[in-house]
């Protein structure tokens, strides 16, 4: 295989090599965006942020191991070489593209409103138990991140599993044209970045943009208990999951064991057979359906599936769980969409103890914003919530939303009613503040002991604070 060089580089990107003639065909493995994250023959990427100029730690990166620079403008002093381009994002989705190109092997690309992170895990997982994959780590699913995966490809690899994330129309054709998935998994049509994408069509009108880079012989593996999903043709050949009978892999008997287990049968061409996740949420199950389906696609055993999926194990910020000082947390504050924040809801309701959930803002969901977020408090209190904490200024509707229909249903009329955040007989049902620092104070005492609690809210929120905080108290602060 071709290695990556400097001088390649250059060639790739139309960009100028600067550094000795000796240097230029300096051997390349993996490339880097953080010079903390340098290791020996690593590319280092000067990106300029909003705050920090990549370009300043150029000569670190040199002096941890890096073969090669990709910069915007001249290093002074350099101690290696470096290729200068116009814009150093552009030139490393060319070079992620070109390595890709590299690699007879499947590509697994993964999006969807909800869920892409934990099917991506769980497909690893399953196709870890026989080959040797590539996956994408933590978020890194925008277009850098995904160039920086692909440029981990190495000879050792048979198979990789890419994250593609969007936020606007356009960004799945930049990110499919270098990732140029095999199989591309479709999880969920839903109300994420609707305020770029306008409706549930401009979604999928968004994230359906891949299959336009994908070989005629590439597999579509999409949500059937998705109605867009269902009903869309990809012009390829299309494999259906979901729980619906008209799936073309669905999962039945799904129970779960509190937090421990999802336990389901699977239903496919092959037959019939037991599955287990060691993990909390009922709707994992219809996610590892993908990864049965690509399982089978690349030769795996229903038995070898069955021992990946027992495998998997979730990441932080979604679905997590953290038992401790007689509270269990459901970390899921990565991020939140009115689908996702109903599935979160909705498994907690099914768990011991009393059902506290911390919400947040649910950001970019344009101009039905507001309704969204009174959906959201209403089936709340319909799906058994005991208590709910709100923080952030669209989540104020969640708070409104689920006292209403709490003081309604207890006093058995229907329409809204003041809100109080108390119900008629005094006992607090909820509580909202606008301010983090306000309202981690006073989690001591809305928290009691054996609560199951749930922390979920956009990622620009930063729930992950309150995780730290819930998880760091001693048993006694709590009631």
């Amino acid at each position: 295989m071709k290695e990556l060089t400097p001088q390649i580089i250059a060639e790739i990107t139309g960009g100028q090599y600067v550094g000795a003639e000796i240097d230029r065909n300096r051997p390349i493995s993996g490339a880097v965006r953080d010079s903390h994250d340098v290791g020996p023959g690593n590319l280092f990427v000067c990106i300029r942020g909003a705050r920090v100029d990549g370009h300043i730690f150029a000569n670190n990166a040199f002096d941890s191991g890096a073969s090669c620079c990709l910069a915007e403008q001249r290093i002074p002093n350099a101690k290696g070489p470096y290729v200068i381009v116009s814009s150093t994002l552009e030139a490393i989705l060319a070079v992620a593209g070109y390595h890709r190109s590299l690699f007879n092997i499947p590509i697994i690309g993964i999006t969807g409103s909800v869920g892409k992170t934990s099917a991506k895990e769980i497909i690893a997982a399953v196709l870890g138990i026989k080959l040797c994959v590539l996956k994408t780590e933590m978020n890194m699913n925008n277009e850098l991140g995904a160039a920086l995966t692909l440029l981990s490809l190495n000879a050792q690899h048979e198979a990789a599993v890419i994250e593609m994330g969007i936020s606007k129309f356009g960004d799945m054709s930049i990110l499919a044209e270098m990732v140029r998935p095999d199989i591309f998994v479709m999880t969920k049509i839903g109300y994420a970045h609707i305020e770029e994408l306008g409706d549930l069509q401009g979604v999928l009108r968004a994230k359906t943009e891949a299959f336009a880079y994908m070989k005629p012989d590439g597999v579509a593996v999409l949500n059937g208990d998705d109605e867009l999903l269902l009903k869309y043709d990809p012009k390829m050949r299309k494999i259906t999951f979901g729980q619906g009978k008209h799936n073309d892999v669905r999962a039945i008997n799904i129970k779960t064991d509190g937090i421990d287990s999802i336990n389901f049968d699977i239903i496919s061409d092959s037959g019939k057979f037991h599955a287990t996740l060691l993990a909390y949420g009922s709707h994992l199950a219809t996610l590892a359906l993908a990864a049965v389906i690509i399982g089978q696609l690349l030769g795996l055993t229903d038995d070898e599936i069955c021992t990946g999926l027992t495998a998997y194990a979730p990441v932080d910020g979604r679905s997590n769980v953290i038992c401790v000082n007689d509270i269990t947390i459901i970390d899921d504050c990565y991020n939140a969409s009115p689908n996702s924040v109903e599935a979160a809801l909705e498994s907690l309701s099914k768990l011991p103890g009393r059902h506290v959930a911390i919400l947040g803002d649910m950001l970019n969901q344009g101009e039905l914003s507001t309704q969204r977020h009174c959906e959201i408090g209403a089936f709340a209190a319909k799906s058994g919530i005991d208590y709910l904490i709100c923080l952030g200024t669209q989540a104020r509707h969640i708070y409104e939303s689920y006292v209403c229909v709490r003081e309604a249903r207890s006093m058995g009329i229907s329409g809204k009613t003041a809100v109080k955040g108390m119900r008629s007989d005094e006992e607090e049902i909820a509580y909202f503040s606008s301010d983090m620092t306000e309202l981690v104070k006073e989690l001591p005492h809305k928290i009691k002991k054996g609560d199951t609690v749930l922390v979920k809210a956009s990622r620009d929120m930063h729930f992950e604070g309150i995780v730290h905080f819930l998880s760091a108290k001693s048993e006694n602060d709590y009631q």
